[in-house]
């Protein structure tokens, strides 16, 4: 997963980009580490700066339920500037993130995809003032195993997954969290709580528990080290029952 670009836009004499991540599939709270490399054109040029950002789909952002064209930035890393790149020279940097545990998940259940879910790695190269954000490569952000856990019990109840959703902001005063935006997923109802519409739900997640939002303001919080995914299936079933069963 790499991509190089020549930067037309900033003329012929233009140097070319490439990022490549070290993996294409990560956890939340891991680190992902890019290799960077900026190769010179035709001329000597200045490099203002040059930023690597991790972005996610933001639905309010796009003007359009599948668009994949203004991403949000979740994390911004790079390299200070301004340092001069000679004409046909090579600069290679590294670039790691820290993955919050909040991470928004675009795969869960042992590599399931969620509908309107996507991350990338973005890079930004300003060059004697001109700025080119280049291309970004997407990569994949597989649920915490506490995370699967909650997920197959609602799937197991007769859960239907619809989409995923990031949202700037916090999901509710009552999480914890540490990021300044969250991911709702979508699910529709079992046919025995004869409801319409979707329960949405969040994970606020941390390096021991996390929380569970249901339907806007219902919270359970799970331990990592108390998880039965009988005793879990239970409290989701018991807590989605006291909320929206008719």
């Amino acid at each position: 997963m790499a991509f190089r670009r020549f930067l037309s836009s900033l003329g012929i004499n233009a140097p070319s980009v490439e990022t490549v991540p070290d993996r294409t599939a990560v956890r939340p709270g891991e680190q992902l580490g890019c290799t960077v490399t900026v190769r010179g054109g035709g001329a000597d040029v200045t490099i203002e700066r040059l930023t690597l950002q991790v972005v996610a789909r933001f639905e309010d952002l796009e003007g359009g339920e599948h668009g994949w064209d203004n991403p949000g930035a979740l994390l911004t890393s790079g390299v200070p500037g301004p340092f001069t790149l000679p004409a046909g020279a090579t600069r290679t940097e590294r670039v790691v993130f820290d993955l919050p545990w909040e991470m928004p998940l675009t795969h869960v259940l042992g590599g399931r995809r969620l509908r309107g879910a996507r991350v990338a790695v973005r890079t930004e190269l300003a060059v004697d003032n001109a700025v080119d954000k280049g291309d970004f490569d997407e990569f994949e952000v597989h649920a915490l195993p506490a995370q699967d856990i909650v997920l197959q019990a609602y799937a197991d109840l007769g859960f239907r997954f619809d989409e995923a959703e990031c949202k700037q902001g916090t999901p509710s005063a009552a999480v914890r969290s540490q990021v300044g935006w969250w991911q709702e997923i979508e699910m529709w109802f079992p046919a025995d709580y004869r409801r319409d519409g979707q329960n949405e739900i969040a994970f606020n997640a941390r390096h021991d528990s996390l929380d569970l939002l249901t339907g806007g303001d219902g919270l359970l919080t799970f331990d990592y080290r108390e998880l039965d995914p009988a005793q879990v299936t239970k409290v989701i079933d018991e807590h989605a029952r006291s909320r929206f069963a008719q």
